[in-house]
This record gives structure tokens, C-alpha cells and sequence, in this order.
């Protein structure tokens, strides 16, 4: 496995501290805090390493502190209830003895029933577009080395947008705005790793969907961004080693907050997930 994609399945995989206690890593990615999408994989891996024949198929979290990406972050999972079918796990992440993130989870065992979903949108394959880090060479020379870690830095996954993204065309677009993306590497087939990097990457592009209408880009000067809250469901099967379409648009901006919601696509045209986000979207004087 590539070595960068097997860091972040190590910075996924905790260490027990007690039965329903975990510690994790983090990896600075070049943002100005733990990326969210960090604690999200790692708190969704802690509520699953407490449930056993069944896997995620919602979650609903909020970020409440700037995660620091020089020291451990601890998770304390509540086993809120285990039932016939379904179980409920509360996530509370904790850093420097305050709480950073906390999460909820719901667990499903397999059943069947009714089944219908969107279809994909009518978009180029991903072999007739050119790798995110086309764009990043053509970055300014004069942003903050931090930002351009960020932006141009090598991956574990690999993104193809099908329009430029906003730093590059440096006008205002409207959404959806739609990205392929694929971990970098083969990945085992575990269904609880996938799902826990499909939360991971799912963090990546909502923000920037509800600035793309601005033309807002995070080249803007004196821009400060967060994420709020996370929201996300598991509908189908999915291999995040393979071609996944990122389906984004923001119905609406207001109040220094920008909506956006998501659906994830399978190559084969299945919705394999959905995902909401609200963030903070703060022009400074």
C-alpha cells in the first residue's frame, strides 16, 4: 500500500485505552486546525470498534473546538442502546481536557426492502479530466507556504474536479459542483475501514461549494472558514479505492454560514451515501 494512504489507515486505527475508551493521532494536512474530517473518520472508528455485526448507516456531529494537531485526541464512546436491529453510539472527542467534537451514530444489522434513488449526474469519466494537482502547480507564488501545503500537498486520495476549481478560475460559479475521487492505493476489503475513509474525504469540497457562488476561494484575503456540523448516511456498498462521484450544490448562505449538502455516487451510477454541512463563512473587515 502507498505509504502516505497507509499513515492515514494508521491515524484510523486507535489505540484502546478501556473498553469504550480510544485514543488517536493526528496529521497537520496544512488547515489551521485538525482537519474535520480527521475526527470524524476516528470518532465513527471508535463508536464501530464498540458495535459487532453491524455497520453505520447515519451520523450527525458538530465541531466545537479548534483540534490541535500536535497532541492525541481522546474518544469516549456512550453505548447508548443496542437493540433488535439497531444501535446507538454517542462520540465525545476530547483534547487538552476540553471537548472538541462529539458525534452520533446509528448502527443497522443487513435487512432488505424497498429500493429506488437519484441518478448520477451526466458528467465526464474521470480518465478525460485532469488530476487536482494540475491546478495546484498554477497556484500564485506569494500564497502562505501553510496554504499551499494545503492545497497542493500530495494526498491518500486522488481528486478530479470536472471545472477548475475556484482558486484557478477566479470567477464566481454556480453548483453543483461535481469531483471524482479515489483513495490513492488498493485498500482491504473491510467494510468499517471504508466507511470510516468515505466520512474522512467526505469533508473535502462542501465548504468551498458554498463560496464558489461568490467567488470566494480560500486565495480570499481575510477569509476564515470551519466547519460547524456534519451530517452523513451510508445508503449502499462502496469501495473508496474506486471511482466515486462527489455530487455538491448550497441552497442557501446567510448569517456568516453557508449550507451545502452532498450525494456520493458509485461508478456504476448507485448513491452510495448522502452528506449535509454547515460552515462558518467569515469575510473579516
Amino acid at each position: 500500500m502507498d505509504q502516505i494512504l497507509l499513515d492515514l489507515v494508521k491515524v484510523l486505527t486507535l489505540e484502546r485505552l478501556e473498553l469504550n475508551l480510544f485514543r488517536g493521532e493526528s496529521r497537520d494536512i496544512g488547515s489551521p486546525q485538525v482537519f474535520g474530517g480527521q475526527v470524524l473518520g476516528q470518532a465513527l472508528a471508535a463508536a464501530s470498534a464498540t458495535v459487532e455485526n453491524r455497520l453505520v448507516h447515519s451520523l450527525h456531529a458538530y465541531f466545537m473546538r479548534r483540534g490541535d494537531c500536535n497532541s492525541p485526541i481522546v474518544y469516549e464512546v456512550d453505548r447508548a442502546r443496542d437493540g433488535n436491529h439497531f444501535s446507538t453510539r454517542r462520540v465525545v472527542a476530547i483534547q487538552h481536557g476540553e471537548q472538541i467534537f462529539n458525534l452520533s451514530a446509528s448502527f443497522q444489522s443487513e435487512e432488505g426492502g424497498i429500493d429506488h434513488q437519484q441518478a448520477i449526474p451526466a458528467v465526464p469519466p474521470p480518465e478525460d479530466l485532469p488530476n487536482a494537482a494540475h491546478y495546484a502547480s498554477m497556484l500564485p507564488a506569494d500564497i502562505p507556504e501553510r496554504l499551499r501545503r494545503m492545497l497542493a500537498g500530495r494526498r491518500p486520495f486522488e481528486f478530479r474536479p470536472v471545472l477548475a476549481p475556484m482558486y484557478y478560475l477566479g470567477q464566481a460559479e454556480s453548483p453543483p459542483k461535481n469531483v471524482w475521487f479515489r483513495a490513492i492505493d488498493r485498500l482491504p476489503e473491510d467494510a468499517v475501514l471504508n466507511r470510516c475513509l468515505l466520512a474522512y474525504v467526505s469533508d473535502f469540497n462542501l465548504i468551498d461549494t458554498a463560496m464558489m457562488q461568490h467567488g470566494i476561494s480560500l486565495l480570499t484575503a481575510k477569509l476564515a472558514i470551519a466547519s460547524i456540523d456534519h451530517a452523513m448516511w451510508f445508503h449502499r456498498e462502496a469501495r473508496v479505492d474506486e471511482w466515486l462521484l462527489y455530487s455538491t450544490d448550497s441552497p442557501s448562505a446567510s448569517g456568516a454560514r453557508g449550507f451545502t449538502r452532498g450525494s456520493i455516487f458509485a461508478r456504476d451510477g448507485r448513491l452510495v451515501a448522502s452528506t449535509c454541512q454547515e460552515g462558518l463563512i467569515r469575510l473579516r473587515d
